[in-house]
């Protein structure tokens, strides 16, 4: 890995509004246009930072902004509409609780897909297996279909398996709020063992007391724009002030 974990350059997406319709070719083809057509938006544009090997990045801002948009750029699930993410090694994405499983296979079954998906060897799969359902405390349900499992249950395996990957870029979203606080501390604490190991972590949060333990600094989308790339407690204070004015 050289300098930087990930670059972002002027990255911009937008979406339609009205989810019945579709883009069209000639609309897909005039994104680099600094016109937008009608019924679309852009959930993001402008945004240009870098994130070096280690750090530890909080994103903040009000619900609809383009947080997780960020994140899933980042991750490789959406493609920008102008600009550039380069990312410089794998990425261990905790975005969505159900992302990358199947509600009719079993536990068992989606342990060795998604970890299969992301890049582990069967043997790999093998080995870790029995970790990744004892961390999930999963242990009665390894034969229960996906869909059957509780929303807790979904976050404990979701991140379960993802904390199992060796990938140098850990992306969390605000999915880890659904689990109970045991589990969720449990979660921190091996994030914390991550970030240790010199692994590069991207977090949304609303929780101002989980970003100040694991992030340094921070990003704060606003109206789909960066407007503070600074300390972690810097934006906090910045975001809480721009709460109170809108009050």
């Amino acid at each position: 890995m050289g300098e930087y974990a990930i670059e972002v350059s002027d990255l911009g997406v937008r979406f339609r509004r009205n989810r019945r319709g579709r883009r069209s070719i000639k609309a897909m083809f005039a994104s680099a246009s600094r016109r937008t057509p009608k019924g679309e938006f852009w959930a993001l544009r402008n945004i240009s930072f870098d994130v070096k090997p280690g750090d530890a990045i909080g994103v903040v801002g009000r619900n609809g902004q383009g947080k997780s948009t960020l994140l899933k750029l980042v991750a490789g699930v959406l493609l920008p509409d102008e600009g550039a993410v380069t990312v410089h090694g794998g990425v261990a994405p905790l975005i969505e609780i159900t992302g990358g499983f199947v509600g009719d296979l079993t536990v068992r079954e989606n342990v060795r897909l998604t970890a299969s998906l992301h890049g582990m060897s069967k043997a790999e799969v093998n080995r870790r297996y029995d970790g990744i359902i004892a961390f999930a405390e999963l242990e009665e349900f390894q034969e229960t279909p996906y869909k059957h499992l509780s929303n807790g249950m979904k976050v404990r395996l979701a991140f379960s398996v993802v904390s199992q990957l060796d990938e140098p870029i850990l992306i969390v979203d605000e999915v880890l709020a659904v689990g109970d606080r045991p589990f969720r501390e449990k979660c921190y604490r091996r994030i914390e063992q991550m970030l240790e190991e010199g692994r590069t972590l991207f977090f949304v949060s609303h929780n101002e007391r989980d970003l100040k333990r694991f992030c340094k600094r921070g990003l704060y989308i606003r109206e789909h724009h960066l407007v503070l790339d600074d300390d972690i407690e810097t934006v906090i204070a910045a975001y809480n002030s721009d709460n109170a004015r809108r009050a």
